[in-house]
């Protein structure tokens, strides 16, 4: 007797499942490599050699101008197409690829790129901890148990200057931090309109300070951090002050204070007690005071799979120091806690935010 159709059409659906079932848990799988790919394009200079033949070359070109061996052309030519996405592709009049730059990976071209971001968020010390993350979720807390993810696995702390990739995080940070000043100054400049004085907390050697400084001058701007952070600064000029100083004692009294990358490293209570300083500091806002945080706020950025599923990576990405990613009504939880009556979130760049909170 024939199957009925019903049965046929049953076992079709089950196949198709199983071959998308397999393909998704393959996907995650094999995910790890498009980052190490990444950073082995960066590595190997592949961005600034395109950019050096004006943003376009072939397989070879590539090879030639990155040291790469001819007989790992066809390794070569996988992990571009990989990289699809960050590299176009063009077919050239001869028939052969070109592989071109695009928006993103022009992002990690040159000095002042954002090629140590992938250096640091790819590179071993960074990556190391997430194999350990089962002993860490069965880890109880306790005064002599490790405080982070990381120190589990390195033994000490993520700021510690003693981590092989230090002097690389330092690097990233400064890089990000300067698209960050860019991208908020040239498109959003109203969130400092009207101010008289700034207090970058945590801004260690004032880049941001200075960047603000110069689009404002009449903005007297002050950077408060630890004591061996400043020490280290270079010496500070025109309406710049460096000060040394503990957020959770007190802060320099201005019109506003600024909180770049901060609050996701601590938790709730800890950002209360740092933002009940910050409003000690500041006037009222009817006299212009205001509290001036750069995070991500999770589920308010352009909403599309790259930039959430991004949100829910850097999530997981901060249990490695215990920081905390957070939605809009965890932000304003803390906010209000913290004595504030109102908030202002504006996207930036990505899934990151300007968040203006108002005494």
């Amino acid at each position: 007797m024939a199957p009925r159709v019903h049965d046929q059409e049953q076992v079709s659906s089950q196949q198709e499942d199983m071959v998308g079932a397999f393909a998704l848990l393959y996907h995650h799988v094999f995910s790890f490599i498009k980052p190490m790919a990444l950073k082995c394009a960066v590595d190997l200079g592949i961005p600034d050699a395109l950019h050096r033949r004006g943003g376009a070359a072939t397989l070879a070109d590539i090879a030639a101008e990155t040291g790469v061996h001819a007989a790992r052309l066809p390794d070569l030519r996988s992990m571009m197409k990989l990289l699809a996405t960050l590299f176009g592709a063009a077919t050239a009049e001869d028939g052969e690829t070109l592989y071109t730059l695009n928006a993103a990976s022009s992002l990690v071209v040159g000095p002042r790129g954002l090629s140590n971001i992938v250096r640091f968020e790819a590179g071993p010390v960074s990556v190391a901890p997430f194999f350990d993350m089962p002993a860490w979720l069965r880890t109880a807390p306790a005064p002599d148990a490790p405080k982070s993810l990381f120190e589990l696995t390195h033994g000490r702390n993520r700021w510690d200057p003693a981590n092989a990739d230090d002097a690389t995080m330092n690097e990233a940070a400064f890089a990000e931090s300067q698209l960050l000043i860019e991208a908020v100054l040239s498109d959003h400049r109203d969130v400092f309109q009207g101010l008289t004085s700034l207090v970058d907390v945590g801004g260690g050697h004032g880049s941001f300070a200075k960047a603000i400084g110069a689009a404002f001058p009449d903005v007297k701007c002050t950077v408060m951090d630890l004591p061996h952070v400043i020490a280290e600064a270079p010496a500070a000029d025109g309406n710049l002050q460096l000060v040394a100083g503990d957020m959770f004692k007190s802060i320099p009294a201005a019109d506003a204070v600024l909180l770049k990358y901060v609050l996701h490293c601590w938790s709730d209570e800890d950002c209360v007690k740092i933002l009940k300083n910050c409003k000690d500091a500041i006037p009222a806002r009817d006299a212009g005071g205001k509290v001036i945080i750069t995070e991500m706020v999770l589920g308010s950025g352009p909403r599309d799979q790259i930039v959430a599923e991004t949100e829910e990576m850097h999530s997981v990405f901060l249990t490695c120091i215990s920081g905390i990613g957070r939605e809009e009504h965890e932000w304003k939880k803390i906010f209000l806690d913290a004595g504030f009556s109102d908030y202002k979130i504006t996207p930036v760049m990505g899934p990151i935010s300007v968040i203006e909170v108002f005494p």
